[in-house]
């Protein structure tokens, strides 16, 4: 059974209606490339893939939060990936450009608030099916459907089976021997942030990520675990932080109760 949780402090957030909105405009100008079948498609130093829909998605974004806010913002696309002030926006435009490109429709949207280092509101967005995650660790969590329905989520009690949440497209050896560690498991492959928010609403126990990641892939969704109940720690068992000068997180694991002592 799930936890009850609060949520009337979200949706009293003063950022909590813009972030549905511009998340909503970012992704449908993802999903005009989407539907279109020739998008261009290019390759960052790092050989990952960049598309139109990266660039269109980051332009809306930065836009619209640079018109609520004077805060700086750090997104995949910028030119500048680090900011000494203590609260900022950190944005992923399109996670999952390799989910865009394989046209399998599991990426997102992904718009957070840092504040001393933590995220303390989050939204993850799902252009294809419409529905969107907002949280935040004192706030609690929401799911919004295309109606736009509003559902308060929050992670469940563990399960036998143990769920556990594998990566789509970055299923590594640590990560099989993690999992195998485990016992009795059901795995639920997705993609991108979505991961995450299966835990935070309660339909999987467990993702470990012991494989390379960067702070605007996790902090939108990090701050919808949290608010759900769950929690997002390093192996050293710390809270996952922010503003680190080197942009890659450490590994860590995702939990929806902390009883999982994994």
């Amino acid at each position: 059974m799930n936890k009850k949780t609060d949520n009337s402090k979200l949706r009293q957030n003063i950022y909590f209606t813009a972030l549905i909105d511009i998340a909503r405009q970012a992704g449908a100008k993802i999903l005009d490339s989407y539907n279109n079948q020739h998008h261009e498609i290019t390759y960052k130093n790092d050989e990952s893939p960049l598309t139109d829909a990266d660039i269109n998605s980051h332009k809306i974004i930065s836009s619209e939060l640079m018109a609520i806010s004077n805060l700086p913002i750090i997104s995949e696309e910028s030119e500048s990936i680090y900011t000494k002030s203590e609260n900022y926006w950190l944005i992923d435009p399109l996670d999952g450009t390799k989910e865009f490109i394989n046209k399998n429709g599991e990426f997102s949207v992904n718009i957070a608030l840092i504040e001393n280092q933590f995220p303390t509101i989050g939204i993850v967005y799902h252009p294809l099916e419409g529905f969107a995650y907002i949280g935040g660790s004192k706030l609690g969590a929401i799911k919004i459907d295309s109606s736009n329905d509003q559902k308060n989520i929050s992670v469940s009690q563990p399960t036998t089976p143990i769920r556990v949440v594998a990566s789509r497209s970055h299923l590594n050896d640590l990560t099989k021997t993690f999992i195998n560690s485990l016992g009795s498991v059901k795995t639920i492959q997705a993609g991108s942030s979505l991961k995450f928010c299966l835990i935070a609403e309660g339909v999987a126990d467990i993702y470990p990520r012991l494989g390379p990641t960067s702070e605007w892939d996790t902090a939108a969704a990090q701050a919808v675990v949290e608010g759900a109940g769950g929690s997002v720690l390093t192996l050293e068992g710390t809270r996952l932080h922010y503003q680190k000068e080197n942009i890659l997180n450490p590994h860590f694991v995702v939990r929806g109760n902390n009883t999982l002592n994994f």
